[in-house]
């Protein structure tokens, strides 16, 4: 499996995503890339020393993300829902193989499946009403008629969002090693994770 970590400069999270997978999983292809990386950037500081105090010394240099190195991935991870959104607008990506690093592994796909459903009904409603109603009211009314029928609907919503987890990875860019440090123990926990995951799926189970 070639899997691709993405993060915005390629200096911080995506590297050590990148070392901690290759230590943990070394029969797994591993790659990362930045949206916004210059190329061949040496890592910060303080990612270079905190990957150091696992053992993990590393003389990565930034990359830029490229059409390549999306099509040589099997699984694309991400830092946050908003790397993921950029990558998904910027360029044709199978939605299979595109995640951000916790959606992927912590995620039930049960949950995913109902919120898009959710999600689907509710701009099918809104859009009736709209067609329903906009010649028989005013923008305001309208607006306060939406609010109205769909309040149902966006509770529903909001009620599994907030069972999901938190699925974006702070970026520690500019801050003290401390941060630093609390990025790589977050991502580590993830990467066992999704080490897991991998031998699940390869073990056939």
């Amino acid at each position: 499996m070639n899997i691709l970590f993405v993060c915005t400069g390629n200096t911080c999270r995506s590297p050590m995503a990148e070392a901690l997978l290759k230590k943990q999983a070394p029969h797994v292809e591993v790659k990362s890339a930045g949206i916004f990386a210059g190329k061949g950037e040496p890592l910060v500081e303080e990612t270079i020393e905190v990957l150091n105090e696992k053992g993990l010394g590393t003389e990565a240099r930034s990359t830029p993300i490229s059409r390549d190195l999306l099509d040589w991935a099997d699984l694309i991870l991400t830092m946050t829902e908003h790397h993921k959104q950029t990558l998904a607008l910027q360029f044709t990506i199978n939605e299979d193989k595109l995640f951000t690093l916790k959606e992927y592994v912590l995620t039930n796909d049960d949950d995913w499946e109902t919120l898009k459903g959710l999600y689907a009904d509710f701009e099918d409603r809104r859009a009736m009403i709209i067609r329903d109603q906009k010649d028989a009211m005013d923008e305001d009314k309208l607006e306060q008629h939406l609010r109205k029928e769909l309040q149902d609907p966006i509770e529903r919503i909001q009620k599994l969002e907030n069972k999901l987890p938190n699925l974006n990875i702070s970026d520690p860019f500019g801050r003290d090693i401390v941060v630093y440090r609390d990025s790589r123990d977050e991502i580590e926990q993830h990467i066992k994770l999704l080490v897991e995951k991998i031998d699940n799926h390869e073990n056939g189970s």
